[in-house]
């Protein structure tokens, strides 16, 4: 079984993502405050935080010790990347 350039390439990076992920409710962020580009990466990540928090206690979807509005931001905005963003809503049959 042959596997394409594609399906490889993404392998790697679903693997770099797994394994280079900062989850919330790390230890790394009760010494620094989670910024936009935390909150755009936990909103990316958030269905996958979500089954692992089901399983886990130290694992939880939305970082707690976050800078406010734009943590908030970064993280809508990394869910509605990841889920599509609704505009197949808008789309006309």
């Amino acid at each position: 079984m042959k596997l394409s350039k594609i399906k490889i390439w993404g392998l790697f990076f679903v693997l770099l993502f797994v394994v280079t992920s900062c989850a919330p409710g790390n230890v790394k962020f009760d010494v620094e405050i989670a910024g936009f580009w935390m909150g755009l990466w936990h909103g990316f990540i958030s269905l996958f935080t979500f089954i692992i928090s089901l399983f886990s206690d130290n694992v939880t979807i939305y970082e707690i010790n976050n800078n406010g509005g734009w943590y908030n931001f970064g993280f809508i905005l990394g869910v509605s990347i990841f889920f599509g963003g609704g505009s197949k809503g808008t789309c006309r049959r």
